[in-house]
């Protein structure tokens, strides 16, 4: 029996009983049996009737149960020809000596009406890539392979790296963490702790002094926050910035095939930020492409796809952290946060990933787009050529065969509706 609690919300009740319900009954018990202790008896060796009048025959019901469950959802599905979108979820409606009664709660595809997704006038924006970009982008060069050498006269300036030796006291006393031997410190970089660094200026090769500051209020160590605090300070050698010019032995270092002067480095960068602008501008389009379509779309997205897509979201999170070696416990304490926020954080998102999903199949069915297995199989070859996998591999991390088409029927609806809304 099955009733809708909505047009994509379906309950489905199963009921096993019978010989179905009996049999799952006596495998219940010859499991249960191995399991239990009765006097007089060997385990696995109690009789059934001993075993009911000790423990009851009730105490086999919810292992009988787990035995019947999954015939009794492909009996829900086979019955109600049900295709879920979602993990369905199961209640335990009733269960005695006669049967169990489940009752699935089955959520499938909702109904999907697109109004229009033609002649939407979306435009993809112009790219065009500056001088004063393409001077920034040398500076950044230039500064990338600046030289450090050795200051042979004078005193700490602001931009030279000094080496040094320090130790941290308050009072009186040293401090964990308050001692570096050979540090390097960039003058000006503001790295240490306010004030540190500008009475370091001034100072030249062999001369030690005692630097006084007061750590910030936000300092970590409770101890020291807010604190005034003593630094000894030797330098041990003074570096400074050789800034380069566009010179050959610049253009030896940079060691770019074809780029040996000023106008190949220009028309080099230019080429390389216009294909960075005009990949963030075809995302762009895109993403305004598919929200001017969903604002012709009528669907009602049941709560669970959306939770199943925060799920989804949250699992590549936990697998992005770990990357960086944090856990999710370890974010939830860096940002003063717990799971219920970052669900809720990951909502907005989910529901636009849902919607877009079921918008675009939608576009698909009626454009009748389809992916051939030859074609499926070609890509999978060029993808596994691209990421250096052998194709069964890459077809397993896909999930199998089907999903690389479906991916591929995606793009070719994404780039059918680019088409339709020049």
């Amino acid at each position: 029996m099955a009733k809708k609690a909505n047009k994509s919300t379906h309950e489905v009740e199963v009921k096993i009983e019978g010989a179905d319900w009996t049999k799952a009954i006596d495998a219940a018990f010859q499991k249960k049996v191995k399991t239990v202790t009765v006097d007089g008896f060997r385990k696995g060796k109690c009789p059934r009737s001993v075993y009911e009048k000790k423990f009851g025959k009730e105490s086999l019901y919810l292992d009988a149960a787990d035995a019947c469950l999954q015939s009794a959802y492909e009996k829900a599905m086979e019955e109600n020809k049900l295709i879920p979108v979602v993990q369905p979820n199961v209640d335990l409606k009733s269960i005695d000596e006669n049967g169990v009664t489940f009752v699935f709660t089955i959520i499938t595809k909702p109904e999907v009406n697109v109004k229009k997704y033609k002649g939407l006038s979306v435009k993809k924006e112009e790219v065009k890539v500056t001088q004063e970009e393409i001077d920034h982008e040398i500076g950044h060069l230039l500064e990338r392979y600046t030289e450090m050498v050795t200051k042979e006269d004078g005193a700490i300036e602001e931009g030279n790296l000094a080496i040094i030796d320090f130790e941290g006291f308050h009072d009186g006393k040293a401090f964990d963490g308050g001692k570096g031997e050979n540090y390097s410190l960039e003058i000006g970089s503001h790295t240490f702790i306010p004030g540190f660094e500008e009475q370091l200026v001034g100072m030249k090769v062999g001369e030690e002094k005692e630097i006084k500051v007061t750590f910030p209020e936000e300092y970590p160590s409770e101890e020291l926050k807010g604190q005034e605090a003593t630094f000894k300070v030797k330098v041990n050698e003074i570096k400074e910035k050789i800034k380069r010019e566009l010179d050959k032995d610049f253009f030896d270092d940079l060691g770019m095939e074809g780029i040996t002067d000023k106008k190949s480095l220009e028309e080099e960068i230019e080429k390389n930020i216009k294909a960075q602008k005009e990949m963030d501008a075809e995302n762009q389009y895109i993403d305004q492409l598919l929200e001017a379509v969903s604002k012709n779309v009528e669907v009602d997205i049941p709560e669970q796809m959306t939770e199943e897509e925060i799920d989804r979201l949250m699992h590549r999170m936990e697998e992005n952290l770990k990357m960086q070696g944090i856990s999710l416990d370890l974010f939830y304490q860096y940002t003063h946060s717990d799971e219920k926020a970052l669900r809720e954080q990951l909502e907005k998102e989910a529901f636009q990933n849902v919607l877009y999903r079921l918008m675009l199949e939608e576009i698909m069915n009626l454009e009748k787009i389809e992916v051939s297995e030859e074609e499926a199989n070609k890509e999978a070859e060029q993808l596994a050529e691209k990421y250096q996998m052998k194709k069964e591999e890459l077809i397993k991390s896909f999930g199998g065969l089907d999903m690389i088409a479906y991916d591929l029927e995606m793009r070719k609806t994404i780039e059918m509706l680019k088409e339709a809304n020049q």
